[in-house]
């Protein structure tokens, strides 16, 4: 009797210990300790708050009457933090309650995105339904070493004529567009996304009007466009902290596909919003103006976006990118313009005066530059491309003269050469954004334009 008395009080500890066993393994981690703050000033886009305690790029939660607005930590000073509200910042009060509820954003990435358009949070934004998420990755991505990267040795089919034979872009490299508004940035994206040959097309819409991302999605991009691709969109009316997430989450998603080896096309529309929502954070916590504006965190924001493009390791894969940087009143020395110039592989220039004439795309030949198409051309290509630039340049430096008529044909055999081959020079660089060129179908036509009928590429 005794023994079966003994063995159920033994059975009833066990029990007692197995449900107590949660809370013992809770009660051994340590809890980290919350300090909440509450807000002293709200100013513009800024919100005071004293007494919390958060690290710069920690999520934090302002509970006011009847709402929640999420924010993330920007900056503090002496007992000062600042946020920036992720949304709408209306019903905020006086002393509301500010709790920090994580170190930093991550981005959501998985198969389920190919097809898909989506806001700056990761949330679908095209009515399709939800989004099937498999991982998580840092939403400002991990930096590669520069020496594990893979050399730029392949050509990439962007679809383009103009680029492809004369502005000759390789895998994994970084080329700004350069141009004002309205000569056709948008458009050539378009025909980039539809028809260049990476596996993966990711576009991000940054600073956008809200009607000119419908407009790209459904009348550029298209069906057929939106397959393989990726929208970001973050239009003019997010705030400047969600237009800055927007650019960052597009990049993480393109780090996810090169991670698994693919080749990834990056469009990002623009550089410049970019710039402008860091510009409008910074001079709201209180950084000085340095460059027209600009403050000194801007140019230390885009290389930190634009280095996370490139080529990967030994994987194998790429993300090759493209930013449009507006030029703002055609002015190619506008700081950011300036900026971009120079931690970017090349940069191609949309001119006014060729969107005017009817000429689309309106590449400028001249002013534009790949530095990586010496090393992944041959040397049949490199000297076709440059014959083709000396008789579009010899026929714009003669220009005026040409026009008014006081040229007299056999002063120049170069001039006369190069007129002769002018409109065909035109033809080449036209293009319909409706149909593609492929990289060898513009090799082929501009071996055939400069004379070279015989040595044709088999590539």
């Amino acid at each position: 009797m005794r023994n079966d008395v003994l063995r159920a009080g033994g059975h009833r500890q066990q029990v007692w210990l197995q449900r107590l066993q949660p809370y013992l393994e809770r009660a051994r981690q340590p809890v980290p300790m919350v300090v909440e703050g509450q807000v002293t000033r709200v100013v513009g886009l800024t919100i005071e708050a004293v007494g919390v305690q958060a690290p710069v790029g920690g999520r934090c939660l302002v509970h006011a009457p009847g709402s929640v607005v999420e924010a993330e930590v920007v900056g503090f000073a002496d007992n000062r933090t600042y946020l920036m509200p992720i949304g709408d910042s209306r019903g905020l009060m006086p002393a509301a309650r500010v709790v920090p509820v994580g170190n930093a954003y991550d981005a959501r990435v998985g198969e389920g995105l190919l097809g898909r358009v989506i806001d700056a949070t990761g949330k679908p934004l095209d009515g399709l339904g939800p989004i099937d998420y498999d991982q998580r990755t840092p939403l400002l991505g991990r930096p590669l070493n520069p020496l594990s990267r893979a050399p730029i040795d392949t050509p990439l089919d962007v679809g383009v004529a103009a680029i492809n034979a004369l502005l000759t872009v390789g895998r994994g490299q970084r080329v700004g567009l350069f141009a004002g508004s309205g000569v056709g940035k948008s458009v050539l994206l378009g025909m980039m996304t539809r028809y260049t040959n990476a596996e993966v097309v990711v576009v991000g819409l940054i600073g956008e009007r809200g009607r000119e991302v419908k407009e790209f999605i459904e009348q550029i991009l298209g069906e057929e466009g939106r397959r393989r691709a990726v929208v970001v969109a973050s239009p003019a009316d997010n705030p400047p902290l969600l237009r800055m997430h927007g650019a960052w989450l597009a990049t993480a998603i393109a780090e996810y596909y090169r991670d698994q080896g693919k080749h990834v096309l990056l469009l990002m529309d623009s550089l410049t919003r970019f710039a402008q929502a860091q510009r409008e954070i910074a001079l709201a916590i209180g950084e000085p103006p340095a460059t027209k504006g600009y403050p000194p965190s801007v140019f230390a924001r885009l290389p930190q976006l634009v280095e996370r493009a490139g080529n990967g390791g030994p994987r194998g894969g790429s993300i090759s990118a493209f930013y449009t940087v507006l030029a703002e009143g055609d002015d190619q020395n506008d700081p950011v313009v300036d900026s971009a110039r120079a931690i970017l592989d090349g940069h191609v220039v949309l001119s006014r005066e060729l969107a005017e004439s009817g000429h689309y795309p309106a590449i400028d030949i001249e002013a534009s530059v790949s530095r990586v198409m010496n090393e992944i051309v041959d040397s049949e290509h490199l000297a076709a491309a440059r014959r083709f630039r000396q008789l579009y340049s010899t026929y714009e430096r003669n220009r005026d003269l040409i026009s008014v008529g006081a040229y007299q044909a056999g002063s120049d055999p170069r001039v006369d050469e190069a007129i002769r081959f002018h409109p065909k020079l035109l033809s080449f660089l036209q293009q319909s954004h409706k149909t593609g060129r492929s990289f060898d179908r513009s090799l082929n036509e501009l071996l055939r334009l400069m004379g070279n009928e015989a040595q044709e590429t088999g590539r």
